[in-house]
């Protein structure tokens, strides 16, 4: 569990979901366990089922505990996994979209900034499309919607023609030759977020991330029985714009579906009218935890 990353908003996340002893809660992102081992005190004689996509986090399951169930696989396939453990409804889901510190420590991934590897970034390595892939293959206009809509650089023509430019004459291979494309880009100061925003770019079209969080937030809002509670701790804004859209208005209109009388119908209350977010305690014991955001709502 040390290769994770320590569990974020713990407290503040399990309260949220207002346990019910006997009820049943889905870990949507089990990765070192921190929230899952919380809940589980919480329950008596309820169900838990978590969520991990990648095999590696299986090292930390939870072992001898029949109220607890692992299923290794990406939370978009909720519903089908729980109907195939005979559930059909749930009482509360949790989800911490953060990436594991072991994913920045695995140097044969390509998701850290520090280490010369190869640009995979696959988080499911069952997946075929790598970041190398992307950054070799993907036209102007794939380049230009990734950077812009997972990144928010709100003109990104400098850096895909950067990127096509470079890949010319070399082929993309791994993260020291990513930067080297962009040495004369920004000011020393700015280089590690102007790198933290291009690399999880690649990572979110790689793992296909925003259409995944998508379908669990309509999953999720069609299993949850009244009164359920979902909670969702995000670390960029284009997570957080997602969800708190989701949370107040129930679908990704960014508005109400209206009734046959054209009356505003609403799927959720919102419980976080602004998101909670760390301490200055838990910041200073966890730096990776300063940008977390945790929304909440409840099925009405």
């Amino acid at each position: 569990m040390t290769n994770y990353h320590e569990t974020v908003l713990l407290n503040e996340a399990v309260k949220q979901l207002n346990i019910v002893p006997n009820g049943v809660y889905v870990d949507a992102t089990f990765g070192g366990g921190g929230h899952s081992k919380e809940i589980l005190k919480k329950l008596v004689n309820g169900k838990l089922i978590a969520f991990d996509q990648d095999q590696a986090s299986l090292i930390n399951t939870i072992q001898g505990d029949k109220r607890f169930k692992m299923v290794n696989a990406n939370f978009r396939n909720l519903t089908n996994e729980i109907s195939a453990l005979g559930i059909n409804s749930i009482n509360g889901l949790i989800a911490d979209l953060g990436v594991s510190g072991y994913h920045f420590t695995d140097n044969d991934r390509g998701f850290s900034l520090k280490y010369n590897s190869i640009i995979d970034m696959r988080m499911d390595n069952r997946l075929i499309n790598k970041g190398q892939n992307i950054l070799n293959n993907y036209s102007k206009d794939e380049l230009n919607r990734i950077f812009k809509d997972y990144a928010d650089f709100k003109h990104p023509g400098s850096i895909t023609s950067a990127i096509i430019n470079y890949r010319k004459k070399n082929t993309i291979k791994t993260t020291f030759e990513f930067k080297k494309i962009f040495q004369n880009f920004f000011s020393k100061k700015h280089e590690n977020k102007f790198f933290a925003r291009l690399f999880q770019a690649v990572r979110i079209e790689v793992n296909d991330e925003i259409n995944a969080l998508k379908d669990l937030l309509k999953q999720a809002k069609d299993i949850l029985v009244p009164k359920g509670r979902m909670v969702i701790i995000s670390y960029h804004s284009v997570e957080d714009r997602l969800v708190k859209n989701f949370m107040k208005h129930g679908n990704f209109k960014n508005n109400y579906d209206k009734d046959f009388f054209g009356n505003q119908y609403r799927e959720f209350n919102v419980i976080t009218k602004k998101p909670i977010t760390p301490s200055v305690e838990e910041i200073n014991t966890n730096n990776k935890s300063r940008s977390a955001k945790l929304r909440s709502c409840e099925k009405i």
